[in-house]
């Protein structure tokens, strides 16, 4: 497989673009900001193009200090959360701040043609910020830094939500890890339960049984770095198990499948077919004499794939609840909620119209590749 190297040359240029960028935004706002401070003066006796260039004049100097001011602010050694501190040394440092902005913006004034340069040198700007401009400037000082607090905040609550994202995310895979193991070695054992029946008295039934079991372990462990599986993947893995089954039960278990082919690519949680139809033949049919019929069916309905697992066999009986639900129900309801984790899906039991259970499992209808669900 051939990768890409990538270019030092185009990076740095990417970050040049993005500082010219930066530099354009801030300009343009900026000016903005000069240009709506200087409206309500176009009322004055002074021609306005001298009021709009002396008012760009003044914002387009703290558009120049705003980047000092944010380096100056970041080698603060005082925690982002104390304001109070923070705020207290701002007012210190903004008193000479406004200083230097006082003569900042009277020599950006005698570039723009509105002062002259004997105002913008000696003590002039310095009397001019202490006759009124001086609380102002450093009310404006304070904003900028303040709207910068406001960036590192928005920019600590983003991080902050993505790490909880990512936590919330490995949880929940550790979390479905651990159910899937839960599964893996409950089926196995009631599978080689199932053959150690046999193997005495049927040893050639047996024999056909490991070899139905090695089949069902090689599709185990081909889909056991996914959590979620095409429907015909679990319905392959479901007929290895029912082989099994019917080699015990015999002409006694019988078994209808009727999934569309619409259906079938439809992802579903791995394991999710063998823990429903065990229940229903090892609760449901086992008791009964005779055995009985269990019905798997499946359908796409306004986005949710429905999944029902019925069986004919002696029912909840009167005293069963829904808390007294086996191993795998429980399992695999928890790894459906921990999938998708909407009302959409759920897993509900209730006794069959006929007689006998009914476990419907309904999950949101999703045909993306699984190769990424590890």
């Amino acid at each position: 497989m051939v990768r890409s190297i990538p270019n030092p040359a185009r990076r740095v240029g990417n970050g040049a673009d993005s500082k010219w960028r930066l530099a354009l935004i801030s300009l343009l706002a900026w000016t903005a900001v000069g240009v709506i401070f200087a409206v309500p003066r176009f009322a004055s006796t002074a021609a306005w193009w001298f009021t709009l260039r002396a008012s760009l004049a003044e914002w387009w100097t703290w558009g120049w200090l705003a980047p000092a001011i944010i380096a100056l602010d970041r080698r603060l050694p005082i925690a982002v959360n104390s304001l109070g501190t923070r705020l207290a040394v701002h007012i210190v440092i903004g008193i000479p701040v406004t200083l230097v902005y006082s003569y900042l913006a009277a020599m950006l004034q005698v570039i723009v043609g509105v002062k002259a340069w004997p105002d913008a040198i000696g003590l002039g700007p310095l009397h001019e910020a202490l006759k009124g401009g001086f609380l102002w400037s450093l009310l404006v000082y304070l904003l900028v830094v303040g709207g910068w607090q406001a960036v590192q905040y928005s920019q600590h609550y983003l991080a902050a939500q993505l790490r909880l994202e990512r936590l919330e995310r490995n949880f929940s895979e550790a979390r479905l890890n651990v159910l899937r193991m839960q599964l893996d070695p409950h089926f196995l054992f009631n599978a080689l339960n199932t053959i150690s029946s046999l193997i005495t008295s049927q040893p050639k039934l047996a024999r056909g049984m490991i070899e139905q079991l090695g089949d069902l372990l090689r599709l185990s462990l081909e889909s056991g770095r996914r959590q979620q599986v095409r429907l015909g993947e679990e319905l392959e893995f479901l007929g290895h198990y029912l082989a099994i089954q019917k080699t015990r039960f015999g002409d006694s278990l019988h078994v209808v499948i009727d999934v569309p082919a619409s259906a079938r690519n439809v992802m579903v949680p791995s394991l999710i077919l063998q823990p429903l139809v065990e229940n229903a033949v090892r609760h449901g049919l086992s008791p009964r004499p005779g055995g009985g019929t269990v019905w798997v069916r499946a359908m796409v309905e306004d986005a949710v794939l429905r999944i029902t697992v019925e069986d004919d066999g002696v029912g909840l009986g009167e005293d069963w609840t829904d808390d007294r639900a086996g191993l795998g129900l429980g399992v695999t309801r928890e790894r459906i909620a921990v999938l998708h984790g909407t009302e959409q899906a759920n897993l509900r039991i209730a006794p069959r119209e006929d007689g006998g259970t009914c476990v419907c499992v309904s999950i949101p209808a999703s045909t993306a590749e699984a190769d990424g669900d590890d």
